[in-house]
C-alpha cells in the first residue's frame, strides 16, 4: 500500500518539473532573440548611416564637379564667380543639399580652393555632413598667344600658360608653362616647355566686320572720353590719353596708343579687337580687362611704353618690341566669350583648355 502511494505522487510531480523546463527553454530562446533582434537593429543602422554617409560623400564630390565645370565655363555664371557660398538643392523635393564656395588664388588666378559641404535635412536638423575641399588647377590657362615664332623680350612678364605657332625664345618670365610648335629656348619658364604641333587653345578667330555697327553713332572717328559698348572703327584710330572704354573696341585698321588709356570688356564679350598693329607712342599706357585679339603685333617708334592685360593677349602674326614693358596675368573668368551675346563668333570660345584637381581633402 506504501508503494502505490509514492507511485502516484512521482506522477503528480513530474508534469510540473516539466513544465518549468520548458519555461526555461522559452525565456532562454526569448533572450537569446531579443538579443539577435537588437543586434540586427543596429546592424541595420550602422548600415543606413554607411549608406547615408556615402551618399553624402558622392554628393560632396558632386559639388566640387559641378565648381569645377563653371570654372571652366565662366560664360554661364551670372556674376565672375560665386562671392560667397551658394546652396543647391540635389534635386526637387530632396532633403539633399550641398553648400559651395570658391576662392580664387589673387596671386595666380588659375588657381581655385574649392571647399563643398553635402548634407541631409530631417526636419530642422542637420545629418550625414561630408565636407571637401581641394585645390584646382586650370591647365592649360593661355595668357599669351602667338601665331607665329617670337622673342619674349627681358622687358615682358607672363603670368600664366604661353604658346607659341613656331619658335620661342624667352628672354623674360613665364609664371606657367610653354607651348610652341618647334624649339623652346631661354630661362626663366617656371612650368614645364612643350612641343606640340596643335595649339592648346585655338585663335579666337574674331572677325571685325562682324561688329560693324549698324547705326552710324558706333562709328568712332575721334576718341575722347568714355565709351561703353562696341565701338567700331573703320581703319586707323587713335587712342589720344584719358581714353576709357567699358564694352569692346574694334578697329580695322592699326591702333594707334598715345598717353594713358583703358579698355575694360563687358561680360561674354572681348575687349580689343585690332585687325593691323597696335603703335605705341612714347611714355604710352594700356590696361587691357578681357580678350584682346590683335593681327599685326605690338610696336613702338621710340622710347618706352607700358601694357598690361588682365584675360588674354592673343597676336596672329609678330610680337611685342622689345622695349614696351608688358605684363600679362591669365584669367579665363573674363577673357572667355560667347556666341550667344557676341556677335562675330562662330564657336563658344575660352583660353582655358581643361582643369584638373591637385589635391583633395576631406575636412
Amino acid at each position: 500500500m506504501t508503494i502505490s502511494m509514492n507511485t502516484q505522487s512521482n506522477k503528480k510531480v513530474r508534469p510540473g518539473v516539466a513544465l518549468l523546463v520548458v519555461l526555461f527553454i522559452v525565456m532562454a530562446i526569448t533572450i537569446l532573440s531579443l538579443g539577435f533582434v537588437a543586434r540586427s537593429d543596429v546592424e541595420l543602422a550602422c548600415g543606413q548611416n554607411m549608406l547615408l554617409r556615402t551618399k553624402m560623400d558622392y554628393l560632396a564630390e558632386s559639388g566640387l564637379e559641378h565648381a569645377r565645370g563653371l570654372i571652366l565655363n565662366p560664360q554661364d555664371v551670372n556674376t565672375v564667380y560665386w562671392d560667397q557660398p551658394k546652396t543647391f538643392q540635389l534635386t526637387d523635393g530632396s532633403n539633399d543639399y550641398y553648400e559651395v564656395n570658391v576662392d580664387r588664388d589673387t596671386s595666380d588666378l588659375c588657381d581655385y580652393t574649392i571647399d563643398c559641404n553635402s548634407y541631409r535635412l530631417d526636419g530642422a536638423d542637420t545629418i550625414g555632413q561630408s565636407s571637401l575641399r581641394a585645390v584646382l588647377r586650370i591647365d592649360p590657362c593661355i595668357a599669351y598667344w602667338v601665331g607665329s615664332g617670337t622673342t619674349v623680350s627681358s622687358a615682358t612678364t607672363i603670368n600664366g600658360d604661353v604658346y607659341c605657332g613656331g619658335n620661342l625664345t624667352n628672354n623674360g618670365f613665364i609664371n606657367g608653362d610653354a607651348f610652341a610648335a618647334n624649339t623652346i629656348t631661354g630661362t626663366n619658364i617656371e612650368g614645364q616647355s612643350n612641343t606640340f604641333s596643335q595649339a592648346p587653345v585655338d585663335w579666337p578667330n574674331l572677325s571685325s566686320a562682324s561688329f560693324e555697327p549698324i547705326k552710324d553713332d558706333n562709328i568712332l572717328t575721334d576718341m575722347q572720353g568714355s565709351y561703353t559698348g562696341i565701338w567700331y572703327g573703320p581703319g586707323d584710330v587713335i587712342m589720344p590719353g584719358n581714353v576709357t572704354v567699358t564694352g569692346t573696341l574694334v578697329v580695322t585698321g592699326n591702333l594707334t596708343i598715345d598717353g594713358s588709356n583703358t579698355i575694360t570688356a563687358a561680360k561674354n564679350f572681348p575687349a580689343l579687337i585690332v585687325d593691323g598693329q597696335v603703335v605705341m607712342k612714347e611714355n604710352s599706357s594700356l590696361v587691357i580687362n578681357g580678350l584682346a585679339q590683335i593681327g599685326e603685333g605690338i610696336s613702338i617708334d621710340t622710347g618706352n611704353a607700358d601694357i598690361e592685360v588682365t584675360g588674354g593677349l592673343f597676336i596672329n602674326n609678330g610680337g611685342v618690341s622689345d622695349s614696351i614693358t608688358v605684363n600679362v596675368y591669365a584669367d579665363p573668368s573674363i577673357a572667355s566669350i560667347d556666341p550667344s551675346s557676341t556677335p562675330g563668333i562662330s564657336a563658344r570660345w575660352s583660353p582655358a583648355a581643361g582643369a584638373f584637381f591637385r589635391s583633395i581633402e576631406r575636412r
